[in-house]
C-alpha cells in the first residue's frame, strides 16, 4: 500500500488544474520515459534543497505507482547545501515515511513511499556528483535560476524547464507551513500527471 495514496488520488483528480502548456512540458518528460530501456530523470534546481527533492520523491512514487519500473529518479543542484527541513516536514506532513540516517551541515535521509517498494536515499549534492548518472538522462529544471544558468546540462540527452515557485519566499512568516504544502502537492499533482500518460502516448 502507498503511504500517500490518498493524496496520490486526490492529485490525479484535479490534472484539470495544469494549464495546457504546463501538460504539454509534462508529456516530454512522459515520452522521455517512454523507453522499454532505463529512464534516468535528474531534477535539478540551484542548491537542491527544496523543489529537485519533492520532485524526485514524487517522481519515484509515480514509477512505482503507474507500475513504470524503468524510471529512476535522481536530483541535484548547481551548487550543494542540504535538504530542507521544511520542505522534509511538508512531504512527512503528505504521509511520506522519512527518518534521517546521517547528521551533519548535509544531512541524508531515507524515504519511504509504500510498504510494497523499496526506500531509497537522498541527499544535496551538485547534479553532476558520482552518485547521479553522468550520462544519456533527462535534466528536468526546477527553478528559474537553474534554467536561466544551465543553459546545456552536460551529459543530458534531454532539457526539460520545468520550474515551480520557490517557498523558500515564505521563510519564517506565518504562510510558511502552507505554502510548502502547496508547492509539495502541485509538483506531485504535476509529476503523477506525467507518469500517468506514458503508457498513452
Amino acid at each position: 500500500m502507498f503511504l500517500v495514496e490518498n493524496t496520490i488520488m486526490k492529485l490525479i483528480g484535479e490534472s484539470d488544474k495544469i494549464p495546457p502548456e504546463r501538460k504539454h512540458i509534462l508529456e516530454s518528460i512522459s515520452a522521455f520515459c517512454k523507453s522499454d530501456q532505463v529512464s534516468t530523470l535528474i531534477f535539478i534546481c540551484t542548491h537542491n534543497s527544496r523543489r529537485s527533492h519533492i520532485a524526485q520523491v514524487w517522481a519515484q512514487t509515480a514509477a512505482a505507482y503507474f507500475n513504470v519500473p524503468n524510471v529512476i529518479a535522481y536530483s541535484g543542484g548547481t551548487e550543494a547545501t542540504a535538504f530542507n527541513p521544511r520542505a522534509v516536514s511538508a512531504l512527512r506532513n503528505l504521509g511520506f515515511k522519512i527518518e534521517r540516517k546521517t547528521s551533519g551541515t548535509n544531512p541524508h535521509y531515507i524515504i519511504q513511499y509504500s510498504d510494497k517498494h523499496p526506500s531509497f536515499e537522498v541527499f544535496s549534492k551538485r547534479y553532476d556528483n558520482p552518485k547521479n548518472p553522468s550520462t544519456g538522462f533527462a535534466a528536468i529544471l526546477t527553478c528559474t535560476h537553474a534554467d536561466e544558468n544551465c543553459p546545456v546540462v552536460a551529459g543530458a540527452s534531454v532539457r526539460i524547464s520545468l520550474p515551480f515557485d520557490d517557498p523558500k519566499d515564505f521563510d519564517n512568516t506565518d504562510l510558511e507551513p502552507a505554502m510548502y504544502n502547496e508547492r509539495s502537492l502541485e509538483i506531485g499533482r504535476e509529476i503523477l500527471y506525467a507518469f500517468s500518460q506514458i503508457k498513452r502516448l
